[in-house]
């Protein structure tokens, strides 16, 4: 162990008041005092030394300022607007074959509440054959390859807990048929607990701190740090489809999205689908001062979720999807100042170890934890735009064990999907029926109209 190395890191943790970080180094070994002072070098203090002056959540009066998105494309209702729709696709199409669009999925989570202790991305989902998330994924990037017959490259942003054991299962899978050239895996940071009365950082381990992911906004600057934004203006790179891992139904590289986001020169444009009620737990776009921003559900009271402005207009109907598009250079422009995205804290209960170091000691303390939002990108945006898009065909998260957005709700909704394309097909299907399609098959009901024509595939291949 570097004598000088360690020495530095006493000096700076005396400068912010952190020296207990270092209190059970007669306890580790070298390499446990390596990988410890790692961490503690990747800290900013400064951004922790302004801890309190970080709020919890936004000012509630946002949402009394704010009025229903106008930068809206609706959901078509008439011949004009599909004929809108329309043509966005053949624009997005377009792009699709120059090579100017690639994916990003947020893939840091766990899937914990759902008692599955692994990466989301590898839970099983597929109604009929098991597909997980990661395969439902490829599998639509590899036909949208097929189809423009050009590269679409691949990130995935991973976390600490999920970095390696999801490189592994895609090098198991041999990255499900996609080349492995084309694939990239870029790491989120971490950023310290701190106890909440004193700021103090709480320590996990006696080797180790407090750690958890930045949030979906650490995304930015993990782009930049990790080479993979350069890299995406090296592959000429203009626009990119963002998703969260843990929605099936969501349509990747969707090119009406594309084609929208391009057609009205949008910086960051975001797909919702209309809430089900004011009561339902869902982030929501709105405009504030001329500026798209989100609330939570969190900081709107009942009688504000359900208000309605002077045009009997329901103000917050916009449910945030997580399903973006962002132009690149929008992207570099957010990583010019690596505050430009706010950092958040919340109160937690978080487990850590005690004073005196043991294990056994463990204790539940009081504690704030941080990160960014990638929402937060919004306002920052010059030009932005809302697309509607379909529920029932677009948003069917898997967030919670049981009842609504479960891996049962996912399912369902997967099955649905089909048996309406095989209507759509003029093929009937017994109630009940569960009906899976491979991105590989088909990617819209036209596809699968054609390859059923074309005696490609049969009805059977389809129903469990």
């Amino acid at each position: 162990m570097n004598d000088s190395t360690l020495q530095k890191t006493e000096a700076l943790l005396a400068q912010h008041h952190q020296q207990h970080l270092l209190r059970f180094r007669g306890q580790l070994s070298d390499s446990q005092i390596q990988l410890l002072l790692a961490q503690i070098r990747k800290i900013d203090f400064s951004l922790l030394a302004g801890a309190p002056k970080l709020t919890t959540t936004h000012n509630v009066s946002r949402a009394d300022c704010a009025a229903a998105p106008s930068s809206v494309i609706a959901w078509p209702n008439s011949a004009t607007d599909h004929q809108i729709r329309r043509n966005a696709g053949k624009t997005g199409c377009q792009l699709l074959s120059d090579a100017k669009i690639a994916v990003i999925t947020v893939a840091g989570g766990q899937g914990s509440r759902l008692g599955f202790e692994h990466p989301k991305g590898m839970y099983p989902i597929g109604p009929k054959s098991d597909r997980t998330l990661f395969q439902i994924y490829a599998e639509q990037i590899l036909a949208r390859r097929r189809k423009h017959n050009a590269l679409i490259p691949w990130y995935l942003m991973t976390s600490a807990a999920t970095h390696d054991e999801t490189i592994a299962f895609f090098e198991r899978h041999k990255f499900f048929s996609l080349d492995r050239d084309t694939v990239f895996f870029f790491q989120q940071a971490s950023l310290p607990a701190i106890d909440a009365e004193t700021g103090a950082i709480l320590m996990d381990s006696p080797g180790s701190l407090c750690l958890s992911p930045d949030g979906h906004g650490g995304m930015v600057t993990a782009l930049q740090s990790s080479g993979c934004l350069e890299a995406l203006k090296n592959q000429g790179v203009e626009h990119l489809f963002y998703h969260q891992v843990d929605n099936p139904t969501a349509i990747v590289c969707d090119p009406i999205l594309l084609g929208l986001h391009a057609t009205r020169q949008s910086q960051l444009t975001t797909l919702v689908v209309r809430k089900t009620g004011p009561e339902e737990r869902m982030g929501v776009l709105v405009d504030i001062d001329g500026r798209t921003e989100i609330i939570e559900y969190t900081e709107l009271t009942g009688e504000q979720a359900a208000a309605i402005d002077d045009n009997d207009q329901w103000i917050f109907w916009a449910g945030n999807t997580a399903i973006h598009v962002f132009r690149r250079d929008f992207l570099e422009f957010l990583t010019e100042d690596d505050t430009c995205l706010p950092l958040h804290r919340a109160r937690k209960k978080v487990n850590c170890i005690d004073a005196t170091g043991a294990i056994s000691g463990r204790q539940e303390r009081d504690a704030v934890k941080f990160e960014r939002f990638i929402f937060d990108a919004l306002p920052l945006a010059q030009r932005t735009l809302i697309v509607e898009g379909d529920r029932q065909r677009e948003f069917n998260p898997v967030k919670n064990a049981d009842g609504n957005d479960s891996p049962k709700t996912a399912r369902a909704a997967l099955s649905h999907i089909g048996c309406q394309w095989l209507h759509t097909a003029e093929q009937s299907v017994a109630s009940g029926t569960v009906v899976e399609i491979s991105p590989l098959l088909a990617l819209t009901a036209e596809d699968l109209c054609e390859r059923l024509t074309l005696g490609n595939i049969t009805v059977e291949d389809l129903i469990g």
